[in-house]
């Protein structure tokens, strides 16, 4: 009841396979899919035709289960492959995860530009997580640059019912206040009210589902 399950995509499987595999994990109880693009062959796309990667997409969009992308060594370098994905499937909720993985540095104010543009596509949502991953060795607990640059114009470009909090657990218990230091975190840069319900838990409940009251 205090967790949802969001599987890790397998490129090395058939479209056939993967598909099947896809619906009986959801049958199961999974709630979302996450595509690793450096799981994929060298040269190899997400989006490929004919590939796995964009037939599980496809599906997820006809299932209502959101996929994940987490672009670790940034954003610019996978743009064109989401693109391509979200044009083969304009219905499917796409996450881009720990803001887009867009460092304070130079690489990442121009990844950081590409990913406000994808807020005119309305099934692409970002995930507010593993802040520390972003502060490009300038900023630090409790992220005040982070906020100013990047989360503040997400919150203008994609509105809060398109941002969501998340931890980047447990790697986030290794740093300056963990867990709970995130959470407030977060929480402070949202006034109070139906955009910080959004940021803080409603979206993520409408695109994964209720988590069960105690």
């Amino acid at each position: 009841d205090k967790f949802k399950g969001m599987l890790l995509h397998d490129p090395s499987l058939s479209p056939e396979v993967a598909v099947e595999r896809l619906e009986e994990l959801v049958l199961a109880g999974f709630v979302g899919v996450r595509f690793n693009p450096y799981l994929w062959p060298e040269g190899k796309l997400m989006s490929e035709e004919s590939g796995s990667g964009a037939a599980v997409y496809q599906r997820c969009g006809e299932l209502k289960v959101p996929v994940g992308v987490m672009c670790f060594k940034g954003l610019g370098l996978h743009m064109e492959d989401i693109l391509s994905l979200i044009a083969k499937s304009p219905e499917t909720v796409l996450i881009l995860d720990h803001l887009g993985f867009c460092a304070l540095n130079e690489a990442g104010d121009a990844a950081f530009k590409q990913l406000l543009s994808l807020a005119e596509h309305p099934n692409v949502y970002v995930k507010v997580s593993a802040l520390f991953r972003n502060t490009g060795e300038v900023d630090a607990f409790p992220y005040d640059k982070v906020k100013s640059k990047r989360f503040d114009p997400l919150m203008k470009a994609f509105g809060a019912k398109r941002l969501m909090m998340g931890s980047d657990f447990p790697f986030v218990l290794e740093t300056e206040k963990a867990y709970k230091g995130a959470v407030a975190t977060v929480t402070s840069w949202v006034a109070e009210g139906g955009d910080r319900d959004a940021v803080m838990g409603g979206t993520a409940e409408r695109l994964f589902g209720k988590w069960k009251s105690r």
